[in-house]
């Protein structure tokens, strides 16, 4: 049974800590990230817990009094527990900035309730609209060279630990160009594997449009995909054709998705085979 909370300051990070239940032992779901290498959006990461997300979503939301955070709660399986699944905010735009919106999925207490799944809208007021050439260097010194660019989206994919290369190289000129463009058929065709399994360009694209993005949802996906993550970047064009009036980030852990679904449908089964607690009563002398 789902629960959505409207939550403001503290409240939120109440509801995120609901996730803890002293009879669920939880696993730490593999992820795709390791060391340094721990893309985050507004400091949010899937190395967070719902917990965590929450204190961090809350301090950045002192800066957005309009915003209206909320929280999806659910209890696990047949239990007691109640944890958050998911969190967003959804701020108007006003006060020099644009529209804001921001969306994260969790995973259960089972397997940590860790994030898998971040996206965030930002929209940007017509007189602060950034050059593309200046959002890509922004985007590129957060996280790194891309694996490819196109289709007006900045692409992340990471396997082994690395993000994924397919040889593209780009100037600060080209890389605009290459924005404008479709992706390279070059690279889309790198991006797949000899056994078939799924473009990361496909499974991305899938997965945004999916509308329910739980954990059994974008499993299937996950298993498929020929990459552990996927980092996206899309611009849009805003007042001119140079200038960026939306830019949209969306971070997958697929490794971190399919090995909590693992977890979880584990825990599950384990709690269904139990034998069931009898009464530690007396019975009555007759």
């Amino acid at each position: 049974m789902l629960r959505s909370l409207m939550l403001a300051g503290a409240g939120l990070i109440s509801a995120a800590t609901l996730a803890t239940g002293h009879d669920i032992k939880p696993k730490t779901p593999d992820t795709a990230f390791s060391g340094k290498l721990r893309p985050d959006i507004i400091g949010i990461s899937s190395d967070d817990d719902a917990a965590k997300a929450g204190g961090t979503l809350e301090a950045y939301l002192k800066d957005f009094p309009s915003a209206k955070p909320q929280a999806t709660q659910q209890k696990f399986g047949n239990t007691d527990v109640t944890y958050a699944t998911s969190m967003r905010f959804d701020s108007p735009a006003g006060n020099g900035h644009g529209a804001e919106s921001m969306e994260m999925r969790f995973t259960s207490p089972a397997s940590g309730n860790f994030a898998y799944y971040i996206a965030r809208d930002l929209g940007f007021t017509k007189d602060k609209q950034p050059t593309q050439q200046d959002m890509i260097q922004h985007v590129t010194e957060k996280y790194g060279k891309p694996t490819a660019i196109g289709d007006g989206q900045l692409y992340y994919f990471y396997k082994g630990g690395k993000i994924v290369s397919v040889k593209q190289r780009y100037t600060p000129e080209s890389a605009v160009t290459a924005l404008n463009e479709p992706i390279s058929p070059k690279a889309a065709v790198a991006l797949n594997d000899t056994n078939g399994r799924g473009s990361c360009v496909a499974v991305l694209k899938h997965v945004q449009a999916t509308l329910e993005k739980s954990l059994d949802q974008l499993a299937k996906d996950a298993k498929g995909a020929n990459c552990d993550a996927v980092l996206d970047v899309a611009l849009t064009s805003g007042g001119t054709k140079d200038r960026v009036g939306k830019a949209i980030f969306t971070l997958i852990d697929l490794k971190r998705i399919t090995s909590a679904a693992k977890i979880d449908s584990e825990a599950l089964a384990a709690r269904k085979n139990a034998p069931q607690k009898t009464s530690s009563g007396t019975s009555p002398r007759l």
